[in-house]
């Protein structure tokens, strides 16, 4: 019991004993308004500093970038674009830095997907692992066997024919004149094979003739030879596929052989055919490509650079179309969900800020897409929690158009690697502070309020004595 009694001593709030608070203590009307009013107060202050509390706040500078390591000049591309009118067989990626070398790619991984005229997805398309093979020096002394259609005349032999594969060509392509005698000899051997069948037929349609160019156009040829195949029972929607394989008498006949399988019903339609069984396939359908992929570049100026390029055709550059839509295109490591979360949504709206974007061409002027984009690093620090930054590229855009007559249509991706870094921070109140400026706030408001009720009852007494003294009015 003494050691209670001892700590009693200490008691910082000692009170009076409650037969005597009545009468050591009396309440008033102005400490009463003076209560109400602190009460008020310090509810007021109390919600304004628990707003501060809940409240992130944001620091942010910017820094000069440096390479700790060699792997560390080099950033990563990450892109995905959609062509609707170029075919996959067309589409190249090429890389170039501000020093002019191409390539400029350390590592690359580009994959391409075959699209329909409404851009649904066909399949992937394989690249040939080998150059297109060209019949050397052939030769046809024979009459022209293959049809030669117009405009006009094309549906007429296109409901008459089972199947019917037309070489679209231009007189002035040299890999027209090398496939022109390949062709005509083809035509000659299938008939020699099959005298008097008209399943199968092989035509040809010149492009540069007035009365052929609305059936290239219409069929969106674009480059020579094209060679495409129609069957009697195609729609307005049917997709024709094309021949890409070996340019050779052999190799012609034992892929047009195919349709003739098909016409009776001994195999299923297939619009994608591998006639010689190399693993790559010979023909195959699809009038618009998706072209995406990972590059890794130095961190300097550079450029991407998507055109149609070929080791077998020459193109129309007046009716080439490199509409496109950008369906994705970032810097950096692909982001994790957890740093979706941390970035703030300006941060997050520039990493892609030409995403889904949609870029149209001319139909009848050579079209060039320019986009100019301007890449910042941004290291985010959450705000909660020690854990490592967020890194994550931000990009602004500019993109133009260029047409001009006698253009190659390309899209370029123009970059800029800027040297900088905007190290950004988001930081909230510690708990053990909010308590300390609460504990501020009651505890000062009440010796406030009670220093203000002081002085009133001693202005309030101080009146009241000379009112008795009659020294008032």
């Amino acid at each position: 019991m003494s050691v209670l009694q001892s700590l009693k001593s200490v008691d910082f709030y000692r009170k009076l004993k409650k037969d005597l608070q009545q009468e050591l203590t009396e309440a008033s009307l102005p400490g009463a308004t003076l209560s109400v009013v602190a009460t008020v107060v310090m509810l007021g202050l109390f919600i304004a500093e628990f707003n501060n509390y809940m409240t992130v706040t944001s620091e942010s500078k910017v820094v000069l970038d440096h390479f700790e390591s060699l792997s560390d000049d080099t950033l990563q591309v990450n892109f995905n674009v959609t062509f609707p009118h170029l075919k996959c067989d067309y589409a190249s990626v090429d890389a170039t830095n501000f020093m002019g070398t191409h390539d400029a790619g350390l590592s690359a991984r580009v994959s391409k997907v075959r699209l329909d005229k409404d851009g649904a997805q066909l399949g992937k398309h394989e690249e040939r692992t080998k150059p297109l093979q060209h019949a050397l020096e052939e030769k046809h002394d024979g009459p022209e066997t293959s049809i030669a259609l117009t405009a006009d005349s094309f549906e007429a032999h296109h409901h008459k024919h089972d199947v019917m594969v037309v070489n679209f060509y231009a007189p002035w392509c040299h890999w027209c004149k090398k496939l022109e005698p390949v062709w005509e000899k083809t035509a000659a051997t299938l008939n020699q094979k099959y005298p008097g069948d008209e399943r199968l037929k092989l035509a040809k349609v010149d492009c540069t003739a007035h009365a052929s160019e609305s059936l290239c156009i219409k069929n969106r040829v674009d480059a020579f030879p094209t060679i495409l195949v129609f069957r009697k029972d195609d729609t307005g929607t049917s997709l024709h596929e094309s021949y890409h394989g070996e340019r050779s008498v052999p190799a012609i006949t034992a892929w047009a052989e195919n349709f003739l399988a098909q016409a009776k019903n001994q195999v299923p339609k297939t619009r994608v055919v591998d006639s010689d069984k190399d693993g790559v396939a010979d023909s195959h359908h699809g009038v618009g490509c998706m072209v995406s992929g990972l590059l890794h570049v130095q961190r300097a100026p550079g450029m991407l650079v998507m055109q149609a390029v070929s080791d077998g055709h020459e193109f129309n550059w007046e009716t080439m179309d490199v509409s496109h839509t950008v369906n994705h295109l970032s810097f950096g490591p692909f982001l994790s969900e957890r740093a979706w979360t941390v970035l703030p949504p300006h941060i997050a709206a520039a990493v892609g800020s030409l995403d889904d974007q949609k870029f149209a061409s001319d139909q009848h002027i050579p079209t060039t897409h320019e986009h100019y984009v301007k890449v910042v690093r941004h290291e985010v620090t959450p705000s909660t929690g020690k854990r490592d930054p967020v890194v994550a590229h931000g990009y602004v855009s500019h993109s133009n158009n260029i047409q001009k007559v006698g253009e190659v249509p390309t899209v370029r991706l123009n970059y800029d690697i800027l040297p900088i870094i905007v190290q950004y921070s988001a930081k909230s109140q510690a708990f053990y502070h909010f308590i300390t400026n609460l504990c501020a706030i009651i505890g000062g408001v009440f010796t406030v309020a009670g220093i203000a009720a002081s002085l009133v009852d001693k202005g309030m007494a101080s009146l009241q004595k000379k009112q008795e003294l009659g020294k008032l009015g």
